[in-house]
């Protein structure tokens, strides 16, 4: 009994049912006496001596793969820590080989071709020339502004009161001297100034506040737009630049059709606004979204602003966002100055969508391009409607407050939140979806209200026996004033007039597509409107003035400043009228400028809705006399059509 006691008191080891051997750690490196005996085989399987060594040498892999990240970690830590002491020596390097890899490559296109290189030289110059300036600036700027602007500052301030009128008085003096030599060929520009003049008037008489107008931002701004059309329209090196950066925009865009044909197949030109016009609006999103994380579109947003802020003597709020409006759309623009619209005056936000109501986005921009409208004359619209929007802005609603955002210190440009290319190109272009679908639904919706408006029309027209009374006929008579004072030829001016209707009321979506019809005519001898008239309607309905943009501008500026929604609703009509009559003062500047001695018709390649490709449908005005004469251009037309 004895033994049989100090038998249960020993220690019970797990015995090999099949050969009666204990089992223990010594034996059985794999054995963990904790655990309960044949607790293996309880969850149904069976030691496997293998198995145990296999573990044993993952264990060893592990060990080495922890050695192996040690030794990568300690040595990233090595290079990163000789990049962050390094980091300028480091780029330096880089940017010094990439700019003789560009320098190699750009003697060799020399030698190769000059003629092509030519436009790499130029883009390379204009490079050079703006970091030279830039370094000027960053080392020697203050020491120049000291010596040279400094001293005529004080001056100006000094005695400004009375030199004022004086200036005015030269300024006016030389418009009309110029308007002299600019006119004397052709008497009929000076309707056009007329018009002018006339558009001023009417904005002073119903001004807000008349007597607290200050002229100096309608002056400047009238200017502005003076010189850039004089540039553009005028002399041959302005018109050849913004006809080069037409055409190299028509070409960039052309590349939509690439995604557009993957997507919709070969055939999608047959359906020509869904798959060819409006994909072009989700590519050059993308576009910009890019270029606002490369920090470029800020960079040229900044400067224009302060050309307009120094000359116009605008806030820097409003300024921003007028210099903003020549790139992005009405709504896209405020956000450069989202932070700021709650504390803007009223004056400041009746600018903001005055300068939305008289701009193009430009995202847009290549569906009307795509339309056969003359890309030069879009782009100078674009640009010349900046500083115009903002005169207007200011003569029609005066500033009778103090702005909070008056200095630039006072307004920073936002960055984007993209953390690379990739994320910016793809917020981009989803983004644009929607303005794409805006655009496709807003346009379904009111041709299709349009022509339920005009049946109905026909029907009452036709019970008192006018025949096809539409609404296109009530707008060809209406704005055949407006048409007029804009310089339009007297015997298109119906037709300018109606569209001109068709932009105020529908869109200028409508209106230029209906252009497009006028101008691809011309090619097949069917209805059509001088060259003249072309550019003249190209310009006045160069913005987003209708009475729909009405509800995009409240339904975009009020979330951004709720505490605003009263003053908003309280000038956007207002608004709405300056930015129509800002279009139509660009038209008129184009009417006072233009002349069909420097332009001859020059055909282009525009695929149209059936889509056949005929380079002879499109005229767009893209030559300078001194560089192609009417024989070139006719020959040229012939050897492109063959």
């Amino acid at each position: 009994m004895a033994s049989k006691s100090a038998n249960l008191d020993e220690e019970i080891l797990p015995v090999d049912t099949e050969y009666g051997i204990p089992l223990n750690e010594v034996d059985n490196p794999a054995f963990d006496a904790s655990k309960p005996v044949n607790a293996e085989r309880s969850n149904g399987s069976s030691y496997d001596p293998e198995r145990a060594v296999d573990e044993t040498d993952g264990d060893d892999d592990q060990d080495g793969d922890s050695k192996l990240w040690m030794w990568l970690d300690s040595n990233f830590g090595a290079v990163k820590d000789m990049y962050t002491e390094h980091h300028n020596i480091i780029w330096n390097f880089i940017f010094l080989v990439l700019l003789l890899a560009y320098l190699g490559y750009l003697i060799y296109a020399c030698l190769y071709d000059f003629q092509e290189a030519m436009i790499l030289v130029i883009i390379t110059g204009i490079a050079l020339g703006l970091y030279m300036y830039s370094v000027i600036r960053d080392f020697y700027g203050k020491q120049i502004y000291d010596v040279t602007c400094k001293p005529g500052g004080r001056f100006v301030d000094k005695y400004w009161r009375y030199i004022r009128w004086p200036l005015y008085l030269l300024i006016l003096a030389g418009v009309a001297v110029a308007l002299v030599f600019l006119t004397k060929d052709n008497p009929v520009q000076l309707i056009s100034a007329g018009g002018l003049v006339a558009f001023i008037l009417f904005c002073y008489v119903f001004s807000k506040h008349p007597r607290h107008v200050k002229w100096r931002p309608v002056i400047w701004g009238l200017a502005l737009q003076f010189i850039l059309g004089l540039f553009i329209l005028r002399t041959s090196i302005g018109f050849e630049i913004f006809n080069f950066l037409g055409d190299v925009v028509q070409t960039f865009l052309e590349f939509t059709d690439a995604g557009s044909e993957f997507v919709f197949g070969a055939g999608f030109q047959e359906h020509f606004f869904a798959f060819k016009v409006l994909p072009v609006v989700i590519y050059f999103s993308a576009c910009i979204s890019i270029f606002y994380y490369l920090g470029v579109m800020q960079v040229v947003i900044a400067k224009l602003a302060w050309l307009m802020q120094k000359t116009m003597h605008t806030s820097a709020s409003e300024s921003l966002n007028a210099a903003g409006n020549i790139f992005v759309g009405q709504t896209e623009a405020p956000l450069l100055i989202r932070p700021y619209l709650p504390k803007m005056t009223r004056s400041e936000l009746h600018a903001v969508m005055t300068g939305g109501f008289a701009t193009i986005a430009g995202s847009v921009l290549g569906a009307y391009i795509s339309f056969g409208i003359s890309a030069s004359h879009l782009l100078s619209a674009s640009v010349m409607s900046a500083p115009a929007a903002l005169a207007i802005a200011k003569l029609f609603y005066p500033e009778t407050e103090k702005s909070q955002t008056r200095t630039a210190a006072q307004v920073k440009l936002p960055k984007g939140e993209e953390r690379n290319i990739i994320e910016a190109a793809s917020t981009g272009a989803s983004t644009a979806i929607m303005l794409a679908l805006n655009i496709g639904a807003n346009l379904i919706a009111f041709l299709a209200l349009l022509a339920l408006f005009n049946g109905l029309l026909g029907y009452l027209g036709e019970k008192v026996g006018i025949d096809g009374l539409s609404f296109e006929l009530i707008c060809s008579y209406v704005f055949i004033p407006v048409a007029f004072l804009m310089g339009v030829e007297w015997d298109d001016c119906r037709i300018v007039a109606e569209l001109i209707g068709t932009k105020t009321f529908i869109n200028e979506f409508v209106a230029y597509e209906r252009l497009a019809v006028y101008i691809n005519n011309r090619a097949t001898d069917g209805a059509t409107i001088s060259v003249r008239s072309e550019v003249i309607a190209t310009y006045a309905l160069c913005g987003f003035a209708n009475i729909g943009s009405v509800g995009v501008v409240l339904g975009g500026l009020t979330p951004m400043a709720p505490t605003r929604k009263r003053d908003l609703s309280s000038v956007v009509l207002r608004a709405l009228m300056a930015g129509t009559i800002a279009c139509f003062m660009t038209a008129c500047i184009a009417g006072i400028l233009y002349s069909e001695e420097k332009y001859v018709p020059v055909t282009a390649t525009t695929v149209l809705p059936g889509g056949v490709q005929d380079v002879a449908n499109t005229t767009l005005m893209a030559a300078v006399t001194d560089g192609i004469n009417a024989t070139d251009a006719t020959n040229f037309t012939d050897f492109m059509t063959t």
